[in-house]
């Protein structure tokens, strides 16, 4: 009797919702379908690569076949050759990065909000970002030796500029009638900073954080490529030596995922804290 009131009360047409949480769960998510269309060129091309090596119209001492990689990567970690170098990549890039990337968060901020700072240290840092890293890895090596110390330093200038560049931009965004409520409320100057200041500038400051860790990942790959004796900048270079073009790629292809996941966790982190933009996203 109860089932067949309902049947009668219900609307034709009108879908319950159990059904329709039933079905939404079903389709595949944004992020997934996002995730596939990004994945459809590089598997295109991985496919092509593999048909050709297998036809022969590929040289596999210039490009070695993708299955040919793999198997070659699978013995670097059952061997643990790829995993001692990679942690020590890891540690580098890290401490490079905390090191120039904070000093740069610091400086720009205190010099887009005061303007004799800006006026001191401005000029020397946009002459001193325009000089290719190639060009000061040698007197880094010479000033500090072949050892961490010139590596840590090498990475850390590559993190600094971007943060800085970034930190000082996104400061001097700010809507100026803010600084100026501020200042009839009494804030101090660490108020302004925590409360006004940071909030305002954070799209900026993770762009340059974005590109900061970028930018440490290219400098590793120099670092590592002048003078090292452990780390997967080394491990290219070694390779090329002994033409294991294989290992070469292995060696790209891990800087590649480093920095894609690395950049991944920073779009994260502004999916989250920046909740409240109501930015742009593109049309479909």
């Amino acid at each position: 009797m109860n089932r067949t009131l309902a049947n009668i009360s219900a609307v034709p047409g009108e879908v319950k919702p159990q059904k329709r949480r039933t079905e939404s769960a079903r389709r595949p998510s944004f992020r997934q379908r996002r995730w596939v269309k990004g994945s459809l060129l590089p598997a295109a091309v991985i496919a092509l690569w593999e048909l050709g090596s297998l036809g022969g119209g590929i040289d596999p001492l210039l490009f070695p076949a993708p299955h040919t990689i793999i198997a070659e990567f699978w013995n670097m970690i059952t061997t643990g050759e790829l995993q001692s170098h990679l942690k020590i990549s890891l540690l580098r890039a890290a401490a490079g990065f905390l090191l120039g990337g904070s000093i740069g968060l610091f400086l720009g901020i205190f010099a887009g909000m005061l303007r004799p700072v800006e006026d001191y240290i401005d000029p020397t840092i946009q002459m001193l970002r325009t000089i290719p890293m190639l060009a000061l890895t040698p007197l880094f090596i010479l000033w500090f030796g072949f050892g961490e110390l010139s590596k840590v330093l090498i990475i850390s200038l590559g993190a600094f500029f971007p943060m800085y560049i970034n930190s000082f931009q996104g400061v001097r965004s700010v809507n100026a009638k803010l600084f100026e409520v501020a200042e009839v409320l009494e804030f101090s100057r660490s108020k302004q900073i925590t409360k006004l200041l940071i909030p305002e500038a954070l799209p900026n400051i993770l762009l340059g954080l974005r590109l900061s860790l970028s930018f440490a990942w290219m400098a590793l790959v120099v670092a590592e490529l002048m003078g090292a004796e452990r780390g997967v900048g080394y491990l290219i270079q070694d390779a090329r030596s002994f033409m294991q073009t294989a290992v070469v790629f292995i060696g790209v292809l891990i800087f590649a995922a480093a920095g894609k996941l690395s950049d991944s966790l920073v779009r994260l982190l502004e999916r989250r804290l920046l909740k409240w933009q109501d930015s742009y996203k593109g049309k479909n």
